[in-house]
């Protein structure tokens, strides 16, 4: 009998396909629709417009492969299970634990970016943002604290209060627009784009956050193609009205740290930065919450609990980003660190989480959809190329995590070895980690799920 999400015990309610498509848009619709679109028409001007279409292209071939090795490959752990299908259950531990600690420095940038509409609002310097954004950051860590239930929930509704906000802002201010502010159309040259491209990168990411939620569809086969299709017509909507709107509205005056608020200034008037101030708290708490809930559900693969020992992984999990979080904070509040330099590292992490998702996808996938797995890995090899300084990050992770594996077979060789002398018998398998063993010790046998994910359940 498969292990499946109605026959666990204890297990949640599945998720109907409108939750399901909720938490997906909410994910994706993270840091993008706050400042991205200022920062990109700073970088390449009204051509930036080219950069939102290509990665639009780019997110639908994300959107194809995530749903294919969703139904291909269903596991709780998400893109573990994913990328230990096709590369094995190294890569696999170290993509998750990319995927990790991605969350875990991602988490206090978003609520940066929110944080920033709000002292637009209200005034204040630095030290003021940092204090917004420490007070956002633990909000989202008690809702992801409350269970996935409650973070469903609500995420359905921020996520309609978003779009209405978004719509309102894009379409009231159109009276305002002007042809003249699309030339000069590249004024920074059309090598511009590269850069424009690099950093809206960021605002594409998430599809994979909420991989590991594949378990929790009654029908996934049915409802994944659903919740999927539904994820990318409303954020294809959203940003690509929202980046029109930025160059044609506000043209020179589009490299803003508040773009949506300049926006709704136009739309409703004087009102326009509180709805923009709210909207902002709004879509920090729906991004955040979600990427916390999809890496719990990974952390549970990762490191499950263990017996005796007080606060769970999640618990863990919560902690290492609530302490994390704020003494980032601190340290940019005290100007020791800046927003840029915090958000090229979970940028990297989790661009490294994507091609090595998308390498694995060429590798077990067939059909058409293998082939849209290769230029999507090309795309984001070549937006790795502009992360700088920061892929040193994700390389550390790799290999930290294969130094601990070689360190644990080491260690398990000894112990066979020392047992076996003992019994005054031969040991068997010196020289190797015999993969029936790992299934059979780490797995229960009835789940078919590649036995290396949780093999390194011990780091």
């Amino acid at each position: 009998m498969t292990l499946t999400v109605q026959n666990q015990p204890g297990a949640p309610p599945p998720l109907t396909t409108s939750r399901g498509a909720a938490l997906y848009i909410g994910a994706l619709l993270g840091p993008g629709l706050l400042l991205l679109p200022g920062l990109a028409a700073a970088e390449a001007g009204p051509a930036s417009i080219l950069a939102w279409l290509g990665l639009l292209i780019l997110s639908g071939l994300f959107a194809a492969v995530f749903s294919a090795l969703g139904r291909h490959t269903p596991s709780a752990g998400g893109v573990i299970g994913y990328v230990t299908a096709g590369l094995g259950s190294r890569a696999g531990l170290a993509t998750g634990w990319m995927f990790l600690a991605g969350v875990v420095c991602g988490a206090p940038i978003v609520c940066f970016i929110g944080a920033s509409y709000v002292t637009e609002l209200t005034g204040g310097g630095q030290l003021t943002r940092a204090a917004v954004a420490a007070a956002l950051l633990l909000i989202v860590v008690g809702l992801a604290a409350g269970g996935l239930r409650a973070s469903a929930a609500a995420q359905l509704v921020l996520v309609s209060l978003l779009v209405v906000v978004v719509v309102v802002a894009a379409t009231g201010s159109a009276g305002a627009a002007r042809a003249a502010n699309w030339t000069p159309f590249a004024p920074h040259g059309w090598l511009s784009l590269g850069s424009a491209a690099a950093t809206l990168m960021f605002s594409f990411v998430g599809w994979e956050a909420v991989a590991p939620l594949t378990t929790r569809f009654a029908d996934p086969g049915r409802q994944l193609p659903r919740v999927v299709a539904i994820a990318l017509a409303v954020t294809t909507m959203l940003y690509l009205g929202l980046a029109v709107a930025t160059i044609s509205v506000l043209g020179p005056r589009a490299a803003s740290d508040v773009p949506l608020a300049d926006l709704l200034s136009r739309a409703i008037g004087a009102a326009g930065p509180d709805v923009a101030a709210v909207a902002a708290i709004v879509l920090t708490l729906g991004a955040t919450n979600a990427y916390i809930n999809g890496a719990a559900a990974m952390v549970r693969q990762l490191a499950p609990a263990a017996p005796g020992r007080r606060g769970g992984p999640v618990a863990r999990l919560l902690a290492a980003i609530t302490v994390t979080g704020l003494l980032l904070i601190v340290l940019y509040g005290l100007r020791i660190v800046s927003t840029a330099e915090l958000v090229a590292v979970p940028t990297a992490l989790f661009l490294a989480v994507y091609l090595a998702a998308m390498a694995s996808a060429v590798r077990v996938l067939h059909g058409p959809v293998r082939f849209a797995a290769v230029p999507a890995a090309l795309a984001v090899l070549a937006m790795l190329g502009f992360c700088g300084w920061a892929l040193a990050i994700p390389a550390a992770v790799a290999t930290a995590v294969s130094g601990w594996t070689r360190a644990a077979r080491h260690h398990d060789t000894r112990a066979t070895v020392q047992q076996a002398r003992r019994a005054g018998s031969q040991p068997t398998h010196v020289n190797s980690w015999p993969r029936a063993d790992v299934r059979q010790r780490d797995w229960p046998t009835t789940r078919p799920v590649t036995a290396g994910v949780r093999a390194g359940h011990r780091y």
